[in-house]
């Protein structure tokens, strides 16, 4: 396996482990047993811990704004039109359908106050919110409503709303006016 293939192997296997334990509850050790590597060469081919948490945070706000190009590319961009922003969004729910990569989101942004996660956090928050003014000519209430209730999406999934929503009928409506629910 070549080096660039180990490392793609080796972030996959980080972005598991980091969603199942966050940054502070995740051990190099871990992520090493689950690549199928040692725990010395994943520090070797990273740095250390933070770098690759790091490596797997940056994936995370690489797959984001890939998915948003992508859908950006394809519609008449209509920054008024609420079927212009249901569509952008429904981009964006299908990719943190991937648990993982929504876990390790969440988990980069309640890390924001270690050095090197916070400014990747800050830097891809700004990232994706200059990217959707500028390619979209929104305003920035827009872009900011359309950040927000991303981050609502987030909230609702990691905390498995949908699937727990009918025992609370006011969880049930905010998830429900929130993100599109299968059979509803």
């Amino acid at each position: 396996m070549s080096r660039e293939d180990r490392q793609r192997s080796i972030v996959a296997a980080a972005t598991e482990q980091f969603a199942r334990g966050g940054y502070a509850g995740t051990t190099t050790d871990e992520v090493a047993r689950a690549a199928g590597v040692s725990q010395p060469y994943v520090v070797r081919m990273f740095g250390g811990k933070a770098k690759l948490f790091a490596a797997v945070f940056t994936a995370a706000f690489e797959r984001i704004v890939a998915v948003f190009e992508e859908r950006l590319d394809r519609l008449e961009i209509d920054p008024d039109s609420p079927e212009f922003w249901e569509s952008l969004g429904g981009a964006y729910r299908e990719l943190v359908t991937d648990r993982a990569q929504l876990l390790v989101l969440m988990h980069g942004f309640a890390a924001g106050a270690e050095p090197g996660i916070g400014e990747l956090a800050r830097s891809g928050m700004a990232h994706i919110y200059a990217m959707i003014v500028d390619r979209t000519g929104c305003s920035p209430d827009q872009a900011r409503d359309f950040l927000a209730h991303g981050m609502l999406i987030n909230v609702l999934l990691a905390i498995e709303a949908p699937a727990h929503a009918g025992g609370d009928d006011a969880l049930t409506e905010l998830t429900r006016c929130t993100i599109d629910m299968p059979g509803e």
